[in-house]
C-alpha cells in the first residue's frame, strides 16, 4: 500500500526527515476517529513498524499521541491545549480589530492587544494612526514584562499568591522607569486594586512620559486571554476612558463568547 502522502513536488517537503515521518504519522491518526493499530499506521505511511513505533512512542512521550491500550494510537490531549491556544489568538485578533479601530477613534490614541506568553505580554494587534502624537515604540511582536504593564498586570491579577511570588521571584521585578513597581508589597498591593476595578494601569512605569489604561477579554471558557489598552502621552490620558475601554474589552468578549461579568 502506498505512504497515505506521497511526495509532491509543488509542495515543500521538511528539511530533516524525521519530521516529515512524524507528520505522516499525525495524519494518519487524524484521518481516524477510533484508535489506530501500529501495523495499520505502518501500512499508511509506508514506514517499517520499528520506525513507526519509535516515532510513536517519543509522540506519546510528548502527550501528541495517547496509547489507549498496547498497539493501539489516537491524538492526544496535548494536541487539544495546542490547538486551543492558537485558536484563541486567531479569534482574539479576528474579533478584535473593528471594536479597537472604533476605540481609537474615540480616544485618537493607540489602542493594543495584548496577549501573556511566560513572563511576557507580547502585542499582537494595534491601532493608530500617525495623528495621536505619540511614537509607537513597540511594534506588534515585542514583548514587556507582566508587572510594567497595564495587560501584564491584569493576568498576574487572576495568577494566585503563590504564583505571583513565584513570578517575583524569577523575574526579580526588575524596573526601566523611576515608576517601576520593583517591590513585591507593592505589587501585591496594585494587584488588589486591579482586582476590585476591573481595570489596570501603567503610570510611566515601562516608559517615562507613557501611561496606558487596560481591560480583559475572555473566552467562552471565562478564560482570560488578552488584553486590551490605550496607550497615551501621560498629560492626555482622559479618566473618562476608562469606561469605553471596558465595555470594548466586554463586546470583545462576547464575541468570544463569554457569557459572564469580566472581572
Amino acid at each position: 500500500m502506498k505512504p497515505a502522502h506521497p511526495e509532491d513536488p509543488s509542495e515543500p517537503a521538511p528539511a530533516i526527515q524525521v519530521l516529515e515521518r512524524v507528520f505522516a504519522v499525525l495524519d494518519v491518526l487524524a484521518q481516524h476517529r477510533e484508535p489506530v493499530s501500529l501495523k495499520h499506521i505502518s501500512q499508511l505511511t509506508g514506514l517499517h513498524p520499528s520506525t513507526a513505533h519509535r516515532i510513536l512512542n517519543d509522540l506519546a512521550l510528548g502527550r501528541l499521541v495517547d496509547r489507549p491500550e498496547a498497539g493501539n494510537y489516537r491524538l492526544g490531549m496535548r494536541l487539544l491545549e495546542l490547538g486551543n491556544l492558537v485558536k484563541a489568538r486567531l479569534d482574539v485578533r479576528d474579533a478584535a480589530l473593528l471594536p479597537m479601530r472604533e476605540l481609537h477613534r474615540l480616544t485618537h490614541q493607540p489602542v493594543n492587544l495584548s496577549m501573556r506568553q511566560g513572563d511576557e505580554i507580547v502585542y499582537v494587534e494595534r491601532a493608530y494612526s500617525e495623528r495621536s502624537g505619540m511614537q509607537v515604540v513597540r511594534a506588534i511582536g515585542g514583548r514587556a514584562p507582566l508587572h510594567l504593564t497595564s495587560v501584564g498586570k491584569l493576568f498576574l491579577a487572576h495568577d494566585d499568591r503563590d504564583r505571583v511570588l513565584s513570578y517575583a521571584a524569577r523575574t526579580g521585578l526588575k524596573g526601566q522607569t523611576g515608576n517601576s513597581i520593583i517591590s513585591l508589597p507593592r505589587l501585591e498591593r496594585e494587584l488588589d486594586e486591579v482586582r476590585t476595578v476591573g481595570l489596570a494601569r501603567d503610570d510611566e512605569e515601562l516608559e517615562l512620559g507613557v501611561r496606558c489604561i487596560a481591560a480583559g477579554i475572555y473566552d467562552d471558557q471565562g478564560q482570560l486571554v488578552a488584553g486590551l489598552s490605550v496607550s497615551a502621552p501621560s498629560d492626555r490620558l482622559e479618566a473618562s476612558w476608562a469606561g469605553p475601554v471596558k465595555a470594548t474589552a466586554d463586546a470583545i468578549s462576547q464575541a468570544l463568547g463569554y457569557r459572564g461579568d469580566a472581572v
